[in-house]
């Protein structure tokens, strides 16, 4: 099987973005992350993967200690109400499965069919750090080149200050 992150990194080296890469065993969730990282400076996220009551998906990546109030972001996305998307779904629109959701997957939705939001903290956080594509690395970045990656594949940077649930841009 060939290594899903490879496509990522030749398409980031092409707009001209330096990224470092560390190895690591395969973490699943916030809490692996942090007894695991060591001194890996910058900001970690959390990643989540939902879809409304219409079927809209959104990938929300918010700083990993902010507060998400899930019974109220459908409000601060202005959407209908969330729930978690299937596994199933992840795969097949992010191509990705779950403990390995990152804003790099956004590279595999095609169809541009996911909504990406994304915590103020990490839009203004100079250097941040997720996985790529798989969970056995983590790759840092600088938030201002996460941003131009995520432009260049066409989606709007809607940023959210979630201390306030409202969106700023």
């Amino acid at each position: 099987m060939s290594d899903p992150s490879t496509i990522l990194f030749d398409y980031l080296e092409n707009l001209g973005i330096k990224t470092r890469t560390h190895s690591h065993v395969p973490l699943f969730t916030v809490e692996d992350s942090q007894s695991l990282r060591g001194d890996l400076p910058g900001l970690h996220a959390k990643n989540l993967f939902v879809k409304d009551k219409k079927d809209t998906l959104w990938l929300v990546v918010a700083e990993e200690n902010t507060q998400i109030r899930m019974n109220h972001l459908h409000k601060t996305l202005g959407c209908a109400r969330l729930s978690f998307g299937k596994p199933e779904l992840l795969l097949e629109t992010l191509g990705v499965i779950p403990g390995s959701v990152t804003p790099f997957a956004l590279i595999n939705d095609h169809n541009r069919i996911v909504n990406f939001a994304l915590d103020e903290k990490l839009a203004n956080g100079g250097i941040l750090n997720f996985h790529p594509l798989r969970n056995d690395r983590t790759t840092t970045i600088q938030s201002a080149d996460l941003l131009k990656f995520i432009a260049s594949l066409g989606y709007p940077s809607k940023i959210v200050d979630f201390a306030q649930e409202t969106v700023l841009s």
